[in-house]
């Protein structure tokens, strides 16, 4: 088996792990999430973790990429994973930077695929999957801060021009912060 040590290779300038046999250099970088904040008739499609992290908590349709897909690809999965829905996207709704643990989260707005049809149920990395009207939605359950980041940022604009992506609040620019008790 190799051995690792960290240093700073030459022509770099951050520690990295090295192999001292070889001097393959084991580059880790951030992982990219993708999901969808999905919505029938004002109301958004939120599911229930049958898995860890956050098992029992609420979360949008969301999960790591799979190497070989697109961003849209992977989001369209998880919500088929997850939530056994189909759904068509309509734009980029934000971009995330989350420092602490090493992730960058896109989240795209969404609707149901056939909206006249609407189909949805838990997936095996889900214990329920819902429609939340936005007084409905369980806050204080929330899986991960940037669910909340999303919910707030669709009900800033649910149906205005996609432009750039929202990123993160001024208050927590690399994501470094933990999740605080909603106000209302």
């Amino acid at each position: 088996m190799p051995d690792f040590e960290r240093t700073i290779p030459d022509g770099d300038n951050r520690e990295r792990l090295v192999c001292r046999d070889c001097g393959h250099i084991d580059y880790q970088n951030p992982k990219i999430v993708v999901g969808a904040v999905v919505v029938h008739d004002g109301r958004i499609l939120l599911c229930k973790r049958a898995i860890e992290p956050r098992r029992g908590y609420w979360t949008l349709p969301a999960g790591f990429m799979e190497l070989g897909e697109t961003t849209e690809e992977g989001a369209r999965r998880e919500a088929m994973e997850e939530a056994e829905a189909d759904i068509a996207l309509e734009g980029m709704l934000a971009c995330y930077s989350i420092s602490r643990i090493g992730q960058v989260q896109l989240i795209y707005r969404a609707r149901f695929a056939d909206p006249a049809n609407p189909r949805f149920a838990a997936g095996p990395e889900s214990e329920d999957v819902r429609l939340f009207d936005w007084d409905d939605i369980p806050w204080d359950e929330l899986a991960f801060p940037t669910v909340r980041w999303s919910l707030d940022t669709w009900r800033t604009n649910p149906n205005g021009a996609l432009g750039h992506p929202a990123g993160n609040p001024a208050d927590d620019p690399r994501g470094s912060k933990r999740a605080a008790p909603r106000p209302y």
